[in-house]
């Protein structure tokens, strides 16, 4: 054996001797490392549970609080046919829908467009409440009408039918046609005919050499 392997094997049986450095190091690891791996395994049960981690759990949907607004789309349309098969569409700047079960939406700025034999025709309203089963809306405020042929009516407090073209009023409406203004407890406005019927405390004012008087007042 060489001189410099001597010295080699003699450096290594030092540092391998008990209370040298390896010594030391190997007592010290034999203490950190198992108190290491129960401070990470601490960590890995705590940290799901920290106010950043993200949680599963089920909801119960009869104990759960549900919003005011069930639907609320802006920028809604509604389509469908009348009687005679002719299209008409409804539109509103927001539409809101508070029960899943009750099939009646809120519209604000709604508009309802049809087909008359004269041509396009247009109803407009801030708000009202359409029944899309019966396809029927409500307006508690003013109503206006415009025909293609320059017909008019503005009315108040009534109802649109849709399929039927026509409006109804009940409980005090009033209005105003090309021939005058009027007042009654109950209307009946067909569209497309241009009739008016009035009945129920009925009153209108005339203005000379405009359309005829309405159907029926009373």
């Amino acid at each position: 054996m060489t001189l410099e392997a001597e010295r080699m094997r003699t450096r290594r049986q030092h540092f391998a001797a008990p209370g040298s450095s390896l010594d030391k190091l190997v007592r010290v690891l034999a203490v950190g490392l198992p108190a290491l791996v129960g401070v990470v395994a601490a960590m890995m049960l705590l940290t799901p549970l920290s106010p950043t981690a993200e949680l599963s759990f089920l909801l119960d949907r009869n104990k759960v609080a549900i919003a005011d607004d069930r639907l609320r789309v802006d920028n809604a349309m509604y389509r469908g046919e009348d009687d005679k098969g002719r299209p008409f569409s409804l539109s509103a700047g927001d539409a809101v829908q508070s029960s899943a079960s009750v099939p009646v939406v809120a519209l604000h700025d709604l508009t309802a467009r049809m087909v008359l034999p004269d041509g396009p025709a247009v109803l407009t309203s801030p708000s009202g409440n359409y029944d899309i089963e019966e396809e029927q809306v409500s307006i508690p405020g003013i109503l206006q009408f415009s025909a293609a042929d320059g017909y008019r009516l503005t009315a108040r407090n009534v109802l649109i039918d849709l399929p039927s073209r026509t409006i109804m009023g009940n409980g005090r409406v009033e209005g105003t046609v090309p021939a005058g203004s009027f007042e009654a407890d109950q209307m009946r406005a067909d569209l497309e005919a241009r009739e008016l019927t009035l009945s129920g405390n009925a009153g209108m004012r005339m203005v000379p050499g405009r359309l005829q008087m309405p159907k029926e007042i009373d």
